[in-house]
């Protein structure tokens, strides 16, 4: 059998389908392999290219194929979308994956440690149980609304409503729904305890890393900003710019530009939307509360012209960059004031 050079393989929970091909980019090999047998038969094999699609098991597989000597790449899925011929399925999708990562302009994702996984499934969880927490507030002031029964908004006044349900002697509340809301106010109370567990597992991890500390000192940048930059993007060799990152986040205008014409319309929304939300929100409170951000000129030039959103946005975008900058210079954040 010729030596096979590249490899395509197509993950998957129990079958995984395998397409390899030599340096003249013919087929060697196509076959499928169970999950146990995958390491074994890799294993065998001399060093190779293996192009993987970066999905949810992506980066478990990359460090195991690189353990064993591999050149293992991971690739976007929708990269690789334009390579696979006609009909979708495991065979076809394990040969454009192979095509893919061949290409000299293919871009490629960076292979997280099992640390900076650990650390997302920290934030994956905290927002996971946020999302609960608000499914839960809603449910209790839908149904205590039926009764009459309306809170101010705002989640500190939640409390006020959980009151009332716990309060026996208002008779505002039939016996009956009271028990069924207070099981729901039990439920509120059970999240934010397991919220604030979360919160302080990232905090504490936020305090051993130096580089999510540096990365802290930016304004709007807190704690849970920065272990979510940190653990995202591991190495910002990656980028040529910070100019990429902001790209990569999606904080920049989308394009539909033809004929030398350049059409600019809303942000792009690709790459991290998680991420996204985070920088967006931290820029929204460094807005609203940092004394740095009100007076900054460039600041408060863009608010006097543009609506607040499209400030918070580009404030969000700027963000971006200056964590590269913090990042690849190893430097905590240094404020530039103007000079008269």
């Amino acid at each position: 059998m010729k030596e096979i050079t590249t490899i395509g393989l197509d993950l998957a929970k129990n079958v995984f389908q395998v397409h390899g091909v030599d340096e003249a980019c013919a087929v060697v090999v196509r076959k499928q392999l169970r999950r146990a047998r995958v390491l074994g038969f890799f294993a065998g094999l001399s060093r190779c290219v293996i192009g993987l699609e970066a999905c949810a098991t992506a980066h478990h597989w990359a460090r195991e194929l690189k353990a064993l000597g591999h050149d293992v790449r991971l690739m976007p899925p929708n990269y690789v979308k334009a390579y696979v011929k006609r009909n979708k399925n495991d065979t076809a999708d394990a040969e454009a994956i192979c095509e893919a990562v061949r290409r000299p302009a293919m871009r490629f994702v960076p292979v997280k440690t099992a640390d900076q996984q650990a650390v997302l499934m920290m934030h994956r969880a905290r927002d996971l149980l946020v999302r609960q927490r608000t499914m839960l507030v809603n449910a209790l002031r839908g149904h205590l609304a039926e009764f009459g029964v309306v809170g101010a908004k705002g989640l500190h006044k939640v409390e006020g409503l959980i009151a009332i349900v716990r309060n026996g002697s208002d008779e505002c509340v039939p016996e009956v729904a009271r028990r069924i809301l207070g099981v729901i106010a039990g439920q509120i109370d059970d999240v934010e305890a397991k919220i604030t567990e979360v919160e302080a597992q990232i905090l504490g991890w936020h305090k051993s890393n130096p580089t999510s500390r540096r990365l802290a000192t930016i304004p709007g940048v807190g704690p849970m900003i920065a272990t979510a930059i940190a653990a995202t993007v591991p190495d910002p060799n990656v980028f040529r710019s910070g100019r990429g990152v902001a790209a990569w986040l999606g904080l920049v205008p989308r394009q539909n530009s033809t004929g030398g014409k350049a059409r600019l319309g809303g942000i792009s929304k690709r790459g991290d939307g998680y991420l996204r939300r985070l920088l967006v929100n931290g820029a929204h409170a460094a807005l609203s509360w940092s004394k740095a951000a009100k007076t900054d000129p460039w600041l408060t030039s863009l608010r006097a012209r543009k609506h607040r959103l499209v400030a918070t946005v580009a404030l969000a975008n700027k963000m971006a960059r200056i964590a590269w900058a913090v990042m690849s210079k190893g430097e905590k954040y240094r404020l530039v004031t103007a000079t008269a």
